[in-house]
């Protein structure tokens, strides 16, 4: 079976839904599915395994900016690939977003599978409704990362959704972990509002002075941040971090704190930290708690509160019992969230697609994915 999977964004600037392509189409060839990647690259490609579509725009989206390709050469390029590699069977993530999924699903010259990413609000949903049900009325079946992803998909462009959560690669290679010489709090992400990054900043206040915090990643926000800690030599500006060194920066971190105020889907970040045995905190989110149990897998604060952030990292940094069971528990929720289990459950929908059946539809809209039904 070929199966072309299509990212709309650039796979060369990190981020959740490339991650998940990269993902998933490494656990599909280890399954003997060959599985393609088509998407944007700004530089060499991530692997041998990428078809790269051209270079990426900026694009305003979801209260942030996306590395998108929507430009007619992108478009061109998509065609002819799509027209040589004959897929048997194409898979869309976020089938809506303007450039390589969206052409993909106008053209349709295999089934389609849309898995849907986005969360919260989407003004291209709302002010260009019809156009976007008419690309999504040419998907044969739709999936959704998250009872949020559903929700606003089936709000918004109608439709039945199966909930399909996002997976994480339990076998990837493991880093060295990076030691920290002191108590140390690891933030990975986009530096821009909905993150929650200033809000974490402003926690260091309530927290002992030998608490360091890593900062990994940029954005719109990064020059004031640094202002803002007027050089504080407790904080570490790392930049963007290959995929290597997040994984050492996890593995070597006392804790690793999600601080976002909105705008989250899914969790993935949450499951590489599990998944990389570090204790997590991060705030009470639906996308959150979906994935860390309150409590079991993470302690979750009130978004925005920093000094309901700052007593839930000092609980996790200096209480070594909290850590071990955080983690203890993490790594067994992480194995209920594994990449192989999710890439299984595509290629059944890929089987019938490929098949030309009528793929069994989701009992009901809200339907849960096994992943949350087990872990329960």
């Amino acid at each position: 079976m070929r199966v072309g999977l299509i990212c709309p964004y650039s796979l060369t600037i990190p981020g959740g839904v490339q991650g998940q392509v990269m993902g998933l189409a490494r656990s599909l060839r280890r399954m003997g599915v060959e599985a393609r990647v088509l998407a944007p690259c700004d530089g060499p490609p991530p692997d041998e395994s990428v078809t790269p579509l051209g270079n990426s725009l900026p694009t305003a989206a979801n209260g942030s900016i996306a590395p998108l390709a929507p430009d007619p050469p992108a478009q061109l390029r998509t065609i002819r690939v799509l027209r040589d590699e004959h897929f048997d069977v194409l898979h869309l993530h976020e089938p809506i977003a303007p450039g390589p999924t969206n052409t993909a699903a106008v053209m349709k010259s295999a089934p389609l599978l849309g898995t849907f990413h986005r969360a919260g609000h989407s003004t291209a949903y709302q002010y260009l409704r019809p156009i976007v049900k008419a690309v999504a009325n040419r998907l044969d079946y739709r999936c959704a990362v998250s009872e949020d992803a559903r929700r606003l998909a089936e709000d918004q462009l109608g439709g039945r959704y199966e909930v399909v959560f996002n997976g994480v690669e339990l076998d990837a290679p493991s880093a060295a972990p990076i030691d920290a010489p002191h108590p140390t709090i690891f933030f990975v992400g986009r530096h821009e509002p909905r993150k929650g990054l200033g809000v974490l900043i402003d926690a260091l206040q309530y927290l002992p002075g030998e608490v360091r915090l890593w900062v990994g990643g940029d954005g719109p926000e990064t020059d004031s941040l640094k202002a803002q800690t007027g050089g504080d030599p407790r904080v570490e500006w790392l930049g963007r971090l290959s995929d290597a060194e997040k994984q050492a920066r996890l593995r070597g971190a006392g804790v690793f704190c999600a601080p976002s105020l909105f705008g989250e889907s899914f969790g993935v970040v949450l499951l590489e930290a599990m998944a990389a045995r570090t204790p997590i905190v991060a705030s009470d989110l639906d996308a959150y708690a979906i994935v860390a149990r309150p409590g079991r897998d993470a302690l979750l604060s009130e978004p925005g509160d920093a000094s309901a952030l700052a007593a839930a990292l000092k609980r996790v940094l200096f209480d070594a019992d909290t850590a071990a069971s955080l983690v203890e528990s993490g790594l067994d929720r992480a194995q209920q969230f594994s990449m192989d289990r999710l890439a299984s459950r595509y290629v059944e929908i890929y089987a019938d697609l490929t098949a030309r059946r009528q793929v069994r539809s989701p009992r009901h809209s809200g339907h849960k994915s096994r992943h949350h039904e087990e872990g329960e």
